[in-house]
């Protein structure tokens, strides 16, 4: 979903076109869970045993990063990095590693323009921790966030200034990309992706991650901008009742265009983060010196914080009506 930065509300008053307006990041929620349980099916099955009696608990707790956004510190820059604020592919100019990144470029600075490969890299080194601990609840709150930052890496739109395409009057493009077009379609996707496989350096993975989505950018800003000059304002949108709210959404028309024109780049990019979510996992597993987790299935299964479910819900609340 769409990540913000310092947004200013004037008179109180925001005039919301499309859609609804997200204030959290990644892809969409529906395409987050997907992406969660069909990577348990690459785990080999002395993973797998312990990661499906869990599935719903790492499906329905993918999303949990974007709903912490707005009441944790820091929360927002791990969902992506502005890579072209530091010049162009394949920006060499920034350290890979995060100390010589922070010596060359400042924490603040890195913090400002994202810093999701650094973090996934932490969070896989955490995950790795709770493996060797044998930690359940550990494991799988770590394997849902772990699994929320790698796919939304994967996202083009979340490796670039031009995030939401403010800045070449396309704005509404973010969600178009990650929540319209793989909501609509999602259901008729391959999600036969194969098995996990071993990172042997993990930083240098999700840095090719990152660079592989930066690639697709142009394509995602440009086929949009092509189709607007064939699709009137009726064509492209269309009027849809959620619940209590009527919203105005791209039309199922525009969407399967767009799709066509970028010969479904969403739905490679989310077939390469659910193999990538699975590799991550697994290789903080073996990392951790392949511990049997086979005797966790007699512990309870991961039940929910509900003390902590509520709180967040309720700022979340409070910053709504704010």
């Amino acid at each position: 979903m769409l990540k913000t930065k310092n947004i200013f509300i004037a008179l109180g008053i925001i005039s919301i076109s499309i859609c609804t307006i997200h204030i959290s990041l990644g892809w969409g929620f529906w395409a987050h869970e997907r992406i969660n349980r069909m990577a348990i099916f690459c785990l080999p099955e002395d993973m797998q045993c312990l990661f499906k009696q869990n599935i719903e608990y790492l499906t329905h707790h993918a999303t949990d990063p974007d709903k912490r956004r707005n009441v944790v510190k820091d929360e927002a820059p791990r969902h992506y990095i502005d890579i072209d604020h530091y010049g162009k592919y394949p920006f060499d100019s920034v350290p890979r590693k995060w100390k010589d990144a922070v010596a060359k470029l400042s924490e603040d600075t890195l913090k400002a323009y994202g810093i999701v490969p650094w973090y996934v890299e932490k969070m896989t080194y955490r995950l790795t921790e709770a493996f060797k601990q044998k930690d359940k609840n550990e494991i799988f709150k770590l394997a849902a966030d772990l699994g929320h930052y790698v796919a939304d890496a994967h996202v083009p739109l979340h490796t670039t200034e031009n995030y939401n395409g403010q800045l070449t009057n396309q704005v509404g493009i973010h969600n178009f990309w990650e929540s319209r077009v793989p909501e609509l379609l999602g259901e008729h996707y391959d999600y036969l992706v194969g098995k996990a496989e071993y990172i042997d350096k993990p930083l240098k993975k999700i840095w090719q991650i990152v660079l592989e989505s930066n690639a697709e950018v142009d394509s995602v800003l440009k086929y949009e901008k092509q189709l607007n000059e064939n699709f009137s304002e009726e064509r492209k949108y269309t009027i849809e009742t959620k619940g209590h709210q009527t919203v105005k959404i791209y039309s199922d028309e525009f969407t399967i265009a767009y799709n066509k024109l970028l010969n479904n780049m969403a739905e490679r990019r989310l077939r390469s983060s659910i193999q990538d979510v699975a590799s991550f996992w697994y290789t903080a597993w073996i990392n951790a010196g392949q511990p049997d987790l086979h005797d966790l299935l007699e512990k309870e299964t991961v039940i929910e914080n509900k003390d902590s479910i509520g709180l967040i819900q309720q700022k979340l609340k409070g910053h709504t009506d704010n």
